[in-house]
C-alpha cells in the first residue's frame, strides 16, 4: 500500500513539472515573436566617417529631364556648300595650283588650262567684234538713207539683220569668255590668253583633285571637288513610331566618336516627308555651328529633345545595383537603410528614379557614396570589422 502511494506521488510531480515546462516554452515563444527585429538591414556611420567620406544627404527632389528620341546618322553639308569644278571647253591641264585638303577662297585659281580651241575662241571674238564695228557703221548709214527716202528698203533690212545677228554672236562669245574667267575688253585690244585660269566658285576646302598636269579633260568632267564644312548638318533617321513627335526647331544633342567627352547641340531645320523603304524611317536634318572642325561623313548618335518635365532623380553616385536591383539609401541622422527603386532616364550625371512607396516623413536621401554604404551594411551583417 505504501509503495502504491509513493508511485502515485511521483507521477503527480512529473505531470506538474511537464505542465510548467510547456507554459515556459509558450511564454518564451510569444516573447520572441513580439521582440523587435534586430536583423533589419541598416548601416550606421560615425561622425568621423560621415565627414571623411563627405556623405551628402538631402530631401528627394525633382530635376528637369528631357523626353528624347534616340537616333543615329552621319554628317553632311548643304548642296550649295559643295562644288564640282569643270571646264566648258575641252582642254589640257597646263598646271595645278592646289592640293587636296587645301583651304581656298571663292575666285582663287585652282589650275590653268591650255588648248588651241581656247585660242580659237578668243580670235573668233576679235573677228566678230571687228565685223560688228563695220556693220554697225553701215547699219547707221543705211538707216539714215532709209529715213530720208534716199535708200533702198531692201538694203536697209539686210544690213539691219546682219547687225543684230553679229551683235548676238559677240554677246554669246563674251558670255563664253566670262565662263572661262577671261576679260573681253583685254582680248579686244589684241591680247590672247594662252593659259586660262580655272577658279573656285565657293569658299571651302579641296576635297578631290581628279586630274594631272598635261591631262586632257573633257567638257563638264569634274576636275576638282570643293566642300565647305562651315554649315554642316546631321542627317539622321527617325522611325515611324516617333515621326509625329518631330518639329522644326527642336534641339538635338549629338555625340561623335572622335569627340567622346563633347556634347554638340544642333537644331532641326528639315523633316522628310516620305519614308525610306528599308528601314521605314524619315530623314531628319539638324544644323550644327561647326566650331569643332567636323568633317562630312562622320558617324553621329543623336538625342532629339521633344519635351521636358520635372521628375524625381538622384546623382548617379547615389544609386547602386545589387543582384540586378537598384537601391538608394534613406534615413535620419547617420543611420541609413536601402530602398529599392526603379531607374529611368539618365542625363547630365542624374538618373530618374521611381519609388514603390513614399518615404516616411522627415527621411532624407544620401546623394552620394551609395557603393560605400552598401559595403558597410554588408560588413555589419557578416560581423566583419
Amino acid at each position: 500500500m505504501k509503495k502504491l502511494y509513493i508511485y502515485i506521488s511521483i507521477s503527480i510531480l512529473l505531470l506538474a513539472f511537464s505542465s510548467c515546462g510547456n507554459k515556459a516554452g509558450t511564454v518564451e515563444k510569444q516573447t520572441a515573436e513580439n521582440r523587435p527585429d534586430t536583423t533589419k538591414e541598416e548601416v550606421t556611420l560615425s561622425a568621423i566617417q560621415m565627414k571623411k567620406l563627405g556623405v551628402v544627404v538631402d530631401s528627394l527632389q525633382k530635376h528637369l529631364f528631357s523626353d528624347q528620341i534616340e537616333t543615329n546618322g552621319e554628317l553632311s553639308v548643304l548642296p550649295q556648300d559643295q562644288a564640282a569644278v569643270s571646264t566648258p571647253i575641252g582642254a589640257n591641264i597646263s598646271s595645278i595650283c592646289v592640293y587636296e585638303g587645301q583651304k581656298v577662297q571663292k575666285g582663287q585659281t585652282l589650275a590653268f588650262l591650255s588648248h588651241p580651241d581656247l585660242l580659237n575662241l578668243q580670235t573668233r571674238y576679235i573677228d566678230a567684234c571687228s565685223q560688228l564695228e563695220y556693220t554697225e557703221k553701215e547699219y547707221s548709214r543705211q538707216k539714215d538713207l532709209f529715213n530720208q527716202n534716199a535708200g533702198s528698203g531692201r538694203d536697209y533690212q539686210k544690213i539691219r539683220s546682219d547687225y543684230y545677228s553679229l551683235r548676238g554672236d559677240v554677246r554669246n562669245l563674251e558670255a563664253q569668255l566670262a565662263m572661262l574667267h577671261l576679260r573681253p575688253a583685254v582680248i579686244r585690244r589684241g591680247k590672247l590668253y594662252r593659259n586660262v585660269p580655272l577658279k573656285s566658285p565657293i569658299n571651302g576646302y579641296v576635297d578631290r583633285v581628279n586630274a594631272k598636269t598635261g591631262q586632257f579633260v573633257d567638257p563638264q568632267a569634274t576636275i576638282f571637288a570643293i566642300i565647305n564644312n562651315h554649315h554642316i548638318f546631321a542627317d539622321m533617321m527617325v522611325y515611324e513610331k516617333d515621326v509625329t513627335k518631330l518639329r522644326i526647331g527642336q534641339e538635338v544633342l549629338l555625340s561623335i566618336q572622335s569627340l567622346p567627352k563633347q556634347v554638340i547641340t544642333a537644331k532641326i531645320f528639315s523633316v522628310g516627308k516620305t519614308f525610306e523603304p528599308n528601314p521605314k524611317a524619315v530623314h531628319v536634318h539638324a544644323l550644327i555651328d561647326n566650331k569643332y572642325n567636323l568633317i562630312s561623313g562622320m558617324y553621329v548618335k543623336g538625342k532629339i529633345i521633344t519635351g521636358r518635365k520635372f521628375v524625381f532623380s538622384l546623382p548617379d553616385e547615389g544609386i547602386i545595383e545589387e543582384d540586378g536591383k537598384q537601391y538608394i539609401f534613406v534615413g535620419r541622422g547617420n543611420k541609413f537603410r536601402p530602398v529599392e527603386v526603379t531607374t529611368g532616364r539618365q542625363e547630365n550625371g542624374w538618373t530618374e528614379i521611381t519609388l514603390s512607396s513614399p518615404l516616411s516623413s522627415g527621411e532624407l536621401v544620401a546623394q552620394n557614396d551609395a557603393y560605400y554604404l552598401m559595403s558597410e551594411m554588408k560588413k555589419d551583417e557578416t560581423g566583419e570589422e
